[in-house]
């Protein structure tokens, strides 16, 4: 693996742990933030976190199609949100599975994935220079 390959890892692990506390902090303190970033924070970082976990299993897939990939993975776990087994049900009952796959369909959850990926993307491209341009 190339220096660059683990330094990207390295820092996306950094930004992974900070994305993840400040998503579960905006849901543990929700009284201490303004009403609109306490109702659709935790979603933005959600999205924020998924794209930063394919940048890490992949990282030197171009930003973009880390994007479309992000985005196709956030929206369908919110889409599965509309399926109801025993056995899903069942997992979306404990704290993991409600954090992973959420327990209840919004619409406004799709534009807060939408914005959290666009965010990532953007910021993605602007701080890894040029090899990462797509």
């Amino acid at each position: 693996m190339s220096p660059e390959v683990t330094a990207r890892r390295r820092a996306l692990l950094v930004v992974w742990c900070v994305v993840v506390a400040a998503g579960l902090a905006s849901r543990r303190w929700p009284r201490a933030q303004p009403a609109v970033v306490a109702a659709y924070a935790g979603d933005v970082l959600w999205a924020v976190m998924v794209y930063v976990l394919l940048a890490l299993a992949w990282p030197r897939v171009a930003a973009r199609t880390l994007a479309g990939v992000a985005l196709a993975v956030a929206w369908s776990v919110e889409l599965s949100q509309l399926v109801h087994t025993t056995w899903l049900d069942a997992l979306r009952s404990t704290r993991a599975g409600a954090l992973v796959l959420g327990q209840g369909f919004l619409w406004s959850d799709l534009a807060c994935y939408a914005l959290g990926i666009a965010l990532a993307w953007l910021v993605d491209r602007r701080v890894s220079g040029p090899t990462r341009r797509g």
